[in-house]
């Protein structure tokens, strides 16, 4: 079956037509694409099937999630093999305090399974009042994140669908347990309103409204379940409104009223036996610092500094309870666990690993004693600990099980420096059967950079069907990210951007040169920013890389900046810059992949889109696709796949999202010629 050649029209851009969402030539293009991407991997097939049987495998698919007490009962899920969604239970809660589950007397509160009735579903909120008589919970059954809401009334089971259009699917309860706050989305798919709504009531009162297209609007519990709070944040900027969860039809309180730079993120708490407000605001440095703030008066002229800024230490995240005060903090790179204990001496937790995973999972109770943390690294599978907040005596609670032969010995995890073209340092984690290292073998190197998010490594047991076939799995932690803290992260975005591009080619550069792997057999992976990072390290250095996988990638930023109108576009210009502005408009168009590919030869690229996904529209992968197809001048495979009944996460059921998985592992076996069973 020959390639699919798009359309090319006159003008700036020849292919926005594939623009025009559901019409008959678009979606004969993108049919066509998905059509020859299944010729081409049509010899995979028997593999593709072994693939998914083999990770399907190793996941336990009946099992039971660790419980969390809360009141009188124990919530939790059950997985049952063959369904795609856990279903959601409770029972009632044991008098020895152990979390041993009655299944004799539990009560099943959610199934999506049903739900779903095998199609499309994401569940957004799932929040049960504070006397535990209601769930309220929401639905996108589509992947374009526009939820409806549902109150089910646990005493009767009985289920009322709200009557409001475009939520964003967060739902928050008051104290009274008959008032719901939830948030509204805008013509540009922007969170910007809270609205109140009481169960007896059919309407619904505004609350709050944020006219500026930068900011998104949130509402949430406080950790002490004393307070509401309303956040509006933007890239760079934020405000909070805080209101006492027992009156819902209160009066808000604004803690400081926003100013460019500011970020601050408020907490309800106890300390020192006296209710407070501990803030984490970046007034005193990029890496923030910690605030205290009287119960009563939480305004800006009040705050106390109880942690000051620290210049090598990044304040991620504060977790309260009545015991201690958990610090989340990123230092040289690594999750750091600080606790502050309300009687004792502060203390850091230590781990077995030079490399992971590490954050605090759920705080548990207001009063509790302890709380749980997820750990993991790139050879260890998650474990669910739990912390006694007094003395730090970590116990393991649950670990992900890996079924079938496993030995996390087997397996070896690295953490090396690449140097970047200024000279900084480029941390890279690395994890390979023992005996592949030491000499070239096929590698995974995966990326994002983009809006601080950190990729600290992960365990994952799907990349075990690359390990096991001699592959070496690495990630570069490039600027843009969070990785080495906030200067890391601003380092790699505006004007800075093409550092997240020159350090992903250095740490490719130094995988080559230290030996780990060979231009031909290093793929190269990323998704949505992390695919803009793909597409345009495939312009500078196609040399390098043997075949790219780009996952909803964001592409064609400079046409999806200009456009005003599309979901997140004004929101983006802290990340990204206005190109409305003449200097900006030619700072993004020189690294825009969609712009820049060139007549040339590139490896071979597999693409994926969703055609409801609402963050990168499928357009973006399927111009890149076009564009590339017209001017490469190689003859190594082009692939684009668009789910029809996917948004930005991909297919929602986990089977599902295995043979999503099954297929990109199979084009990359193709590709380096170890496409055997």
């Amino acid at each position: 079956m020959s390639a699919p050649i798009a359309r090319v029209d006159q003008g700036q851009d020849p292919y926005k037509w594939i623009e025009n969402r559901d019409a008959p030539e678009v979606l004969d293009y993108l049919k066509a694409e998905n059509a020859y991407l299944e010729s081409q991997l049509a010899e995979q097939a028997e593999l593709r099937e072994a693939l998914f049987s083999e990770i399907k495998g190793r996941i336990r698919e009946t099992d039971l999630s660790l419980p969390s007490p809360w009141g009188p009962w124990l919530y939790y899920q059950r997985t049952t093999a063959g369904d795609e969604y856990p279903r959601h239970y409770r029972c009632p809660r044991p008098a020895d305090g152990s979390f041993t589950v009655d299944d004799t007397a539990e009560q099943l509160l959610l199934d999506p399974n049903e739900l779903a009735a095998g199609g499309f579903l994401s569940l957004g909120a799932f929040s049960v009042s504070q006397d535990h008589s209601k769930l309220a919970y929401s639905l996108d059954t589509q992947g374009d994140e526009i939820y409806r809401l549902f109150v089910k009334d646990l005493t009767s089971d009985e289920v009322t669908a709200l009557p409001f259009d475009d939520c964003d699917g967060s739902m928050t309860w008051a104290n009274d347990h008959q008032t719901l706050f939830f948030g509204e989305l805008d013509e540009t798919h922007r969170p910007h309103k809270i609205y109140r709504h009481r169960l007896d009531e059919n309407s619904r009162t505004e609350v709050y409204h944020d006219p500026d297209g930068r900011f998104f609007v949130h509402c949430y519990r406080a950790s002490s379940e004393r307070q509401l709070v309303i956040l509006s944040n933007s890239k760079t900027t934020s405000e909070a409104w805080v209101l006492s969860a027992n009156e819902p039809e209160g009066d808000w309180t604004c803690l400081a009223p926003r100013q460019d730079d500011h970020e601050y993120f408020p907490d309800h708490g106890l300390l020192d036996g006296q209710w407070c407000w501990l803030i984490r605001s970046n007034q005193a440095g990029i890496n923030f610092a910690l605030y205290l703030a009287p119960e009563r008066t939480p305004q800006r002229d009040y705050w106390q500094e109880l942690i000051g800024h620290r210049d090598s230490v990044m304040l991620e995240d504060v977790s309260l309870n009545a015991s201690a005060i958990t610090l989340s903090l990123r230092e040289a790179g690594l999750p750091i666990i600080e606790v502050r204990p309300a009687a004792g001496e502060p203390y850091r937790l230590q781990l077995p690993d030079a490399a992971y995973s590490l954050h605090v999972h759920n705080t548990l109770e207001f009063d509790s004693p302890v709380i749980r943390l997820r750990y993991e690294a790139l050879n260890r599978p998650a474990q669910i600990r739990q912390l006694d907040l007094a003395n730090g005596e970590q116990q393991v609670l649950k670990e992900t099980p890996v079924e079938g032969p496993f030995d996390a010995d087997a397996y070896e995890s690295r953490r090396i420096w690449a140097t970047a073209a200024d000279g900084t340092q480029v941390p890279i984690s690395l994890v390979g059967r023992r005996e592949q290292f030491g000499k070239p073998a096929p590698l995974y190197l995966y990326g994002y950079g983009a809006y601080g998010h950190s990729l600290d490594p992960w365990f994952s047991h799907a990349r075990l069907s690359l390990l096991d076939r001699g592959f070496i799995f690495a990630i570069a932690h490039v600027r843009g990210g969070g990785d080495l803290g906030e200067a890391w992260y601003r380092a790699g975005k505006l004007e800075h951007k093409p550092n997240t591009f020159s350090d992903f080619i250095a740490c490719a550069e130094k995988l080559i040169f230290d030996g780990y792997t060979e231009p031909a057999r290093l793929a190269v992976s990323g998704g949505s920013a992390g695919g803009l990072l793909i597409g345009a390290v495939l312009n500078l250095r196609p040399d390098l890389f043997g075949a790219a996988i780009a996952e909803v990638p964001f592409v064609d930023v400079l046409n999806t900046m200009l456009n005003a109108d599309l979901p997140l576009t004004v929101t983006e210009y802290d990340e990204w810059g206005d190109p409305n502005q003449p200097d900006v408009h030619a700072r993004i168009k020189a690294y825009a992949p969609y712009e820049n590919v060139r007549h040339q030869p590139y490896p071979a690229v597999l693409a994926v889109a969703g055609y409801n996904d609402s963050r990168v529209q499928y357009w973006e992968a399927a111009k890149w696709v076009a564009k590339l197809r017209a001017s490469k001048t190689d003859d190594n495979l082009l692939l684009l796949k668009t789910e029809f009944g996917a948004g930005h996460g991909g297919m929602s059921g986990r089977y599902q999202a295995l043979k999503d998985v099954a297929l990109e592992y199979a084009f990359l076996l193709k590709i380096f010629h170890m496409a055997t069973r």
